[in-house]
């Protein structure tokens, strides 16, 4: 099975998204920013983190939002037995659809930490696995605004998959960042759309 970091496609569309959340602070400014250029993004969320902010996933599948499955409590998922792979899995699925009233369609490995018996646990759910291709931008290590825009338009193009995090520790610095990428992209002619609108595209 293999990670998706970009789509190819001749139209000026990407995915924005976002791990960890959601998240009290930060994940109601993105949506704030979001509705502003018009656009969807896709918040690959925590199963912890949904059961601690139910009305908050609500509100990012009722703005039309995408919710992929980033696992229960964020392990790596190689490191633990594949029971406890499917159990990670299981639980984010079934909050994730008492929410939107449907199955998630995309997941992403926590770390990008998977190997085949990940992807064989992934398979069963018929989930895309989605990477980014904006690896160097480390947002959670708070590089600093202009690094994690400068690191985004180097690896922008049609069909790029852009990582974010809205949860754990301070996103200050994402927020800020993307409050500038995204008026920036929309005036080049980026469209922002969901990670499942992206793959239906090619």
């Amino acid at each position: 099975m293999t990670i998706i970091h970009r789509v190819n496609i001749s139209s000026k569309a990407i995915a924005i998204t976002f791990d960890d959340g959601p998240n009290p602070k930060y994940t109601p400014e993105l949506l704030a920013l979001f509705a502003e250029e018009n656009g969807k993004a896709t918040f690959f969320m925590i199963g912890e983190q949904i059961k601690a902010n139910p009305e908050l996933a609500a509100a990012v599948h009722e703005q039309g939002h995408e919710i992929g499955n980033h696992t229960y409590t964020h392990p790596y998922l190689t490191q633990i037995d594949p029971a406890q792979c499917l159990d990670e899995l299981q639980r984010t699925d079934q909050l994730i659809q008492e929410i939107t009233g449907k199955k998630p369609q995309t997941f992403r490995p926590p770390f990008f930490d998977y190997n085949d018996k990940v992807n064989n646990i992934v398979k069963s759910f018929n989930y895309s696995m989605i990477g980014a291709t904006n690896m160097e931008t480390r947002d959670w290590e708070l590089p600093g605004v202009e690094h994690i825009i400068n690191k985004t338009i180097d690896n922008i193009g049609n069909g790029s998959v852009l990582l974010f995090h809205d949860g754990y520790g301070d996103r200050s610095q994402t927020i800020e960042a993307i409050s500038i990428l995204l008026p920036k992209l929309a005036a080049e002619g980026y469209q922002f759309v969901t990670v499942s609108e992206l793959l239906q595209l090619t």
